[in-house]
This record gives structure tokens, sequence and C-alpha cells, in this order.
């Protein structure tokens, strides 16, 4: 009973994250956010840009595209699977993503 409690909350990745102790996350490739009030937002494991504007940036993800709308939006720093947003962040939202 307990094994299939298991794969319900967290299936094989789960089990593999618990086993070598590592964050889940990680092991599954999703992608990490972090955002500093309404002014950054830094986006780990992203796989390319959708579209951008000083309104709106989309970032394709293995989750689903990461919508950030704003004013005076900039791209403050980007690399193959990092990238950091600045200016007046509004809404962050994801489009398509599965639930």
């Amino acid at each position: 009973m307990e094994r299939k409690r298991k794969d319900r909350d967290g299936g094989v990745m789960g089990s593999l994250a618990e086993l070598f102790d590592l964050p889940a996350d990680i092991i599954a490739g999703l992608p990490r956010l972090e955002m500093i009030g309404g002014r950054q937002l830094y986006l780990e494991r992203h796989t390319g840009l959708l579209s951008y504007s000083d309104r709106q940036i989309d970032a394709n993800t293995a989750a689903g595209v990461l919508r950030v709308r704003g004013e005076r939006l900039t791209l403050m720093a980007m690399t193959s699977e990092e990238l950091r947003i600045g200016g007046r962040i509004d809404a962050v939202e994801w489009v398509g993503a599965e639930t």
C-alpha cells in the first residue's frame, strides 16, 4: 500500500530524488523561478524565447510556456538555460502547462 502512495505522489522521479537526496525539480528537469519583488525574474532551465517585447516575454520550458507581462521589460542576462528579466513585472503565468 505504501508503494502505491509513493508512486502517486512522486512517481519514479520522486523516488530517485529521495534515494539520491536530490531536489525532485532537478531530476525531472522542471524550470525554477525566482522573483525579486516585482522588478526581476530569474528562470532556470528554459528552452528558448518564443516572443519578446517591452510588455511581454514568452519563454519555453519543459512545463509549458512561461509568460511574463509588465512594462519596460528587458533581458538583463541570458544563457542557453538561464535568463533574468528586469522591468516592472505585473503578471507571471503558465500558458499551455500540463496540470
